[in-house]
């Protein structure tokens, strides 16, 4: 086994972490998990129950140790003390995914991109399976690659969302298909500007070969590479796939229409058409890959209708977590639309969306650690009102609402101000309408 023998750090106690220190006992490593916070109880017993040594708090941070290496969990910020400990004292260290790979013996479908990732991800999983290949899919989505590499002798893939925290510390990552569905900012407060993100999201075709395959957003201007491209885009002409409305077609041929799928808008053309990029570059046939997208389902979180009160209809979209998917929101809005947004400060300003939603919102109910500054950067356009909650941001949002407008909520940041996520948020919200309309 790879890492028979080794002593290996694992830093962090979320999920991945977990993963991670489980695969490196199964392969026979000498395991010590450190987590400067409060981790779950649970996953800590269960992992010191296996024999592993568990350094948590403060003490972590500075904790001793000889080790041939350290596993660093995405959510571990660059600069923070736990992280810096160990480059410091020059231990080799790589990210939960970089572990994983190194562990995996098949090919790799690795998803990227600010938005879609888990649609595209859940799509990519239900056509190759519909198309007689199995596959699973993992990684950011939720479940951590490490975890699902236990079912390896039964797959002939893996289906992988990558984040860019994630690729920042890939060495051999090497996907056979790459795909890269857009970049807008985000995680800015990681970051120091827009092109050192994208420089860590380029890395998930670093290692790509010439007999691998490239699904690329025509949209983005990304530098040459190696392997083989399948081209799309829903704006920019003259990629393998494209669309006209929401008409889908590869090449000259008409492959579907998104009117009879489950999902709606623009980036989400854009996802399909991603997915059906995988399905070229694996050989998959067409006919069966679309019939797989028309039975799919969309996750809760994403434009979910969730309740109707007198022809106002509530719309849970807490999944949007950047400006970006929250434009694409306002952009598929048909009707009036309430705004509930904000949320963390992730070091990005609303100012871009400015002219989109003076044409979409008839008010704004504003949250979180960034009401001020939308307020700021839209009042003379939008009108907007502030809420110290979400409860009170419904009820504000409601009373501004006439029949046939959306209340939207689609905050265009993170929820870590007020939430535990993004699906605490949301499950918050579709509780609060479901009190209202009942």
């Amino acid at each position: 086994m790879r890492f028979e023998g080794k002593r290996a750090a694992v830093l962090g106690l979320g999920s991945s972490g977990e993963a991670a220190a489980k695969l490196l006992w199964r392969e026979g490593a000498r395991v010590t998990v450190l987590d400067s916070g409060t981790p779950d109880p649970d996953r800590a017993s269960g992992l010191a129950a296996l024999g592993l040594t568990l350094v948590l708090g403060e003490r972590a941070e500075t904790a001793p140790g000889d080790y041939d290496l350290a596993v660093v969990s995405p959510g571990i910020d660059p600069q923070a003390p736990l992280f810096r400990n160990f480059p410091a004292r020059r231990i080799p260290l790589i990210g939960e995914l970089e572990l994983a790979f190194q562990c995996c013996r098949r090919p790799v479908i690795a998803i990227t991109g600010t938005n879609g990732k888990t649609t595209t991800t859940q799509l990519v999983e239900r056509v190759v399976n519909q198309g007689g290949m199995r596959t699973v899919a993992c990684g950011n989505i939720g479940r951590p690659f490490s975890d699902a590499l236990q079912e390896q002798e039964h797959l002939d893939r893996f289906t992988v969302e990558v984040s860019s925290f994630q690729l920042e510390t890939i060495q051999t990552f090497r996907p056979q298909v790459a795909v890269w569905l857009n970049l807008t900012p985000d995680h800015l407060d990681r970051y120091r500007d827009l092109d050192e993100y994208r420089l860590a999201k380029l890395r998930v075709f670093e290692n790509q070969r010439e007999t691998d395959f490239a699904v690329i957003n025509l949209g983005d201007a990304l530098p040459p590479l190696r392997a083989r491209c399948i081209t799309f885009s829903a704006s920019v002409p003259g990629g393998d796939l494209w669309s006209k409305g929401d008409s889908l077609y590869h090449g000259d041929r008409y492959i579907l229409s998104l009117r009879d799928t489950c999902l709606r808008g623009v980036h989400n053309v854009e996802n399909v058409m991603a997915t059906l990029g995988v399905a070229l570059a694996l050989g998959l046939d067409l006919a069966a890959a679309t019939e797989a997208i028309k039975s799919y389902r969309p996750l809760p979180h994403r434009c979910e209708p969730v309740g109707e009160r007198a022809g106002v209809t509530f719309v849970n979209d807490s999944k949007a977590t950047n400006l970006d998917a929250l434009a694409k929101a306002l952009e598929s809005a048909t009707q009036p639309v309430i705004l509930i947004a904000g949320g963390k400060d992730k070091g990005f300003g609303y100012e871009p969306l400015r002219e989109l939603a003076a044409r979409k919102v008839k008010r704004a109910v504003l949250i979180g650690e960034m009401a001020p500054a939308i307020e700021k950067a839209w009042l003379d356009r939008v009108p907007c009102l502030r809420a110290a909650t979400l409860a009170e941001a419904v009820r504000l949002a409601a009373g501004s609402a006439a029949g046939g407008d959306v209340v939207l909520l689609s905050p265009g940041t993170s929820s870590f101000d007020m939430f535990k996520s993004y699906a605490d948020r949301g499950d918050q919200f579709r509780r609060l309408v479901r009190e209202l309309v009942t």
